[in-house]
């Protein structure tokens, strides 16, 4: 699992021409400057062909959470809350933090 975000792959995924095989969106993602672990989480994906961007985001293996914004405590309350079978903790609901829930009033 690639310690990178889905938004740091796709921006390296620009000046990509869709549909496209695994071995285009490598090629594209080093031209347009990935980094390693970008790369890396590339090269994990299954040798299909993409029709667009979102078929890429949803291959690509990344930290759960990378994109989420949780904080540690939100992912502790994640983990403590369980779930429906099967689902992925990074998936379950998380409680807003105190100050959140103020904001929201």
């Amino acid at each position: 699992m690639a310690h990178t975000d889905v938004q740091e792959i796709l921006g390296s995924l620009k000046d990509v021409d869709f549909p496209a095989d695994k071995d285009e969106l490598l090629r594209a993602a080093k031209v347009g400057g990935a980094s390693d672990e970008a790369l890396k989480a590339l090269r994990g994906i299954p040798p299909d062909r993409y029709d667009n961007r979102e078929e890429v985001a949803r291959s690509v293996r990344v930290d759960p959470d990378s994109d989420l914004g949780h904080s540690a405590s939100q992912q502790a309350a994640q983990a403590r809350k369980g779930g429906k079978p099967g689902l992925s903790q990074h998936l379950r609901d998380a409680p807003k933090t105190p100050v959140e829930d103020e904001l929201d009033r």
